[in-house]
């Protein structure tokens, strides 16, 4: 059973799809926020939860005091449940994308996003997460304050963060590994600002 560990909604039950994801454990989740408060990185965020399957990252995010969370997944099972534990908690500033992430981040938001949560199925090859943190950086979508946090198995290597980021923290929880890094822009053109609408929750 997967609940929003604290907040606005803590203990509130979210649902998971029945097949496809791999939900972030609570524990693993309390860790994660646990260190996002103490850099004080969540009030007022920007969020953007890719591969965002139940959105229990990005709800919680939302919990604890973000304004806004985009929860993004190409799986529509996932999509559906992100849309209805949103729908059912009642939160506000939320928007579910059914897209794939590779695609997503290819183009720029409209605002750059304060905390990003990159938490692939484990299979997912380290070249697809070296290009989408890169897409992240080129394309202006964050700042030299944004935070991004990558989940992995704790057998893949360390990612390879873009120019000019600078790692924060790595930590261990049996077969799960997330990684912390600060990010900052590369100096190029500003591309052009996604135009496509993004659907947003009544």
């Amino acid at each position: 059973m997967t609940r929003i560990v604290a907040g606005e909604f803590g203990g509130r039950t979210l649902h998971v799809p029945p097949r496809g994801t791999r939900p972030t454990s609570d524990r693993v989740r309390e860790a994660i926020f646990s260190r996002l408060e103490h850099h004080g990185v969540l009030r007022g965020a920007r969020v953007l939860d890719l591969y965002s399957g139940s959105g229990a990252l990005g709800l919680e995010a939302v919990s604890r005091g973000a304004a806004h969370a985009t929860l993004v997944d190409a799986a529509r099972s996932a999509v559906e449940m992100g849309r209805r534990n949103a729908r059912e908690l009642g939160a506000h500033g939320v928007e579910v994308v059914h897209e794939k992430a590779e695609r997503f981040v290819a183009t720029p938001p409209v605002k750059a996003w304060d905390l990003v949560f990159l938490d692939p199925p484990y299979d997912v090859r380290d070249e697809t997460v070296v290009s989408l943190l890169e897409h992240l950086a080129t394309t202006r979508a964050v700042t030299r304050d944004s935070l991004v946090v990558v989940e992995r198995s704790s057998r893949s290597p360390e990612p390879r963060w873009p120019e000019g980021w600078e790692a924060d923290a790595r930590k261990s929880y049996g077969e799960t590994t997330v990684h912390y890094a600060f990010a900052g822009p590369e100096s190029h053109e500003h591309p052009p600002t996604r135009t496509d609408p993004v659907p947003v929750l009544p």
